[in-house]
């Protein structure tokens, strides 16, 4: 489905009856609604998954989870991964090791692994120097242990550098594309994308997409810029001053395309 125009926001409201959401169906969701009130038939299928690296793989890099004394967690994937490689390589981390976590809800899924009373966690609220206060207070006497993906923490990465903190990557798991070849011959009216990754996943599955009168939906300026960069119209976009979500910017568009 490749649009021939050039690449851009554009309007377009042909009547919608079918969404595909590339991320997996959640218990409650606002679009479960959105999907009641119009009629309208909403997919949902996560596009990319977590793969984990496996213990003989990480040993190549001659590291070991108990030589650090503290560790940064930026999701709840580095989390589970980093426990798993604990037990498979049978480490045992000390009672004193010292975890900074990016945000509240990555520190309270850590409450699943650890004996949190009995251990030191340093909570942010969204970005890495939300943590500059304990970083400054730690960081001369603490070896950091940075766990993450094949795509890396980018934004962890620069700051532990700019500020000369004693840290290590270990890539612990992968991010990589699903297998979406059962969806070849389905054709779905909208298409809602979350991340570039997202993007990556639909041409690693289908090559030859080209766009037609699908419409597509996107959260995020990288995930709008990479449906640009591959020659594709933006049709639904968020976070917007009047629609700060995806679900109210769908609502939006469908008071025009759908009205009566």
């Amino acid at each position: 489905m490749a649009s021939d125009s050039k690449s851009k926001t554009k309007e377009s409201y042909d009547r919608i009856t079918s969404i595909l959401i590339s991320q997996p169906q959640p218990e409650r969701s606002p679009y479960f609604e959105i999907g009641e009130k119009w009629g309208i038939k909403i997919d949902w299928r996560p596009f990319i998954h977590v793969e984990p690296v496996t213990e003989k793989e990480f040993r190549k890099n001659r590291l070991r989870p108990d030589e650090f004394s503290a560790v940064i967690f930026t999701s709840k994937n580095s989390i589970e991964h980093f426990f798993r490689m604990c037990e498979e390589m049978r480490v045992k981390m000390s009672q004193q090791t010292k975890y900074f976590c990016l945000t509240e809800s990555i520190a309270n899924y850590l409450q699943k692994f650890i004996i949190y009373r009995k251990r030191k966690v340093f909570v942010g609220t969204r970005k890495i120097n939300d943590l500059e206060t304990a970083f400054n207070k730690h960081k001369a006497n603490e070896k950091f242990l940075l766990p993450c993906s094949n795509l890396g923490a980018k934004d962890v990465v620069s700051y532990m550098e700019e500020n000369d903190i004693n840290f290590q990557e270990a890539m612990m798991y992968r991010t990589v594309s699903s297998d979406l070849s059962d969806l070849k011959d389905i054709v779905y009216d909208c298409l809602v994308f979350f991340s570039p990754l997202g993007i990556q996943s639909l041409y690693d599955n289908f090559p030859k997409f080209t766009q037609n009168k699908t419409r597509i939906a996107v959260f995020g300026e990288t995930t709008s810029q990479a449906v640009l960069d591959r020659g594709l119209d933006i049709n639904i976009k968020a976070p917007m001053p009047e629609t700060p979500s995806m679900s109210m910017a769908i609502t939006a568009y469908l008071n025009k395309s759908n009205k009566k």
